[in-house]
């Protein structure tokens, strides 16, 4: 018995992306635009950034896509490590663009520019609302998924806010400052570089441990045990092993029950702990149960 696939976590991550895929394609507009005639490289860089997030946001959407795919006889597990795979693009995609944004923004501060236009500060606050809102509806999302792609694109949403974020300290100081300060605004882009290669990590660490089968956080040992003891003649658990793949868990487990049991009743045990398991905890997909026989 298997508990079947769960599309609808894909689909609410799929929409969740595609909204993300909209709004930012009009802030790469609007942030463009009012870079160019604001004179801000801080807010161009800005519009690199979300332009980043759209292409990184259509990798996760075919990511959670094809995660979403019932097993099928070349794929028995399923195709679930696409789903970490997209968020990993996501993360070298921003590790790319803040290559881009730092190399310009160097390039930018030693060449003598004009102090950005005072308008551009309504713009970057109207960004940071904007993409501070769609991070924790993304986040949210993702959380309740538990999908580390559409997470990643959380993050994504987050770093694009942080870019604002500076790019609004720095024009602002720009502003202030007068003559002699135009560049403070190159140098904000240049700090927001290096939030986005952090983020970039944030987003990587976890994705790359879900495709290493890394053990998932959680005190699912102590979880397991107490589900599989309330199953009659089962005495404990020894050995336990959970991974993650796409939107499920997969599990295998050693229970230990009274060596004297028939085959037949073992078998039966085997059955009930794992149904009790998929009963217990809808996120786990399959259950492997290994019988070992304890003294009487």
């Amino acid at each position: 018995m298997e508990a079947p696939i769960k599309p609808h976590q894909a689909e609410r991550g799929q929409k969740s992306t595609l909204v993300g895929i909209a709004v930012n394609i009009g802030l790469v507009l609007v942030k463009g635009t009012a870079g160019w005639l604001g004179n801000s490289y801080a807010l161009i860089a800005d519009a690199m950034e979300s332009g980043t997030d759209i292409v990184t946001s259509i990798f996760v959407w075919f990511g959670l896509r094809t995660a979403a795919k019932a097993p099928d006889e070349d794929h028995p597990y399923g195709h679930g490590k696409a789903e970490p795979m997209a968020a990993i693009v996501v993360a070298m995609a921003l590790v790319g663009a803040a290559i881009l944004i730092a190399v310009q923004s160097i390039k930018n501060i030693q060449i003598p520019h004009e102090t950005p236009a005072p308008f551009t500060l309504a713009v970057l606050a109207g960004v940071v609302v904007v993409k501070e809102v769609l991070f924790r509806r993304v986040a949210k999302v993702g959380a309740e998924v538990e999908s580390s792609a559409v997470k990643a694109d959380a993050w994504h949403h987050r770093s694009d806010a942080i870019t604002s974020l500076t790019a609004f300290v720095g024009i602002s100081i720009a502003l202030i400052g007068g003559p002699g300060y135009e560049s403070a605004d190159d140098w904000a882009a240049l700090l927001a570089s290096g939030f986005i290669v952090f983020n970039a990590y944030l987003i990587f660490r976890p994705s790359f441990g879900e495709i290493m089968d890394e053990a998932p956080a959680g005190d699912w040992r102590n979880e397991l045990a107490t589900i599989a003891i309330s199953v009659p003649q089962v005495r404990g658990i020894d050995k336990y092993r959970v991974r993650k793949t796409g939107f499920e868990y997969f599990v295998d487990l050693h229970v230990q029950v009274p060596g004297d049991l028939t085959v037949k009743q073992g078998h039966d045990i085997a059955h009930a702990v794992k149904a009790a398991i998929l009963e217990a905890k809808p996120a786990v997909y399959d259950v492997l149960v290994h019988i070992e026989p304890v003294k009487v």
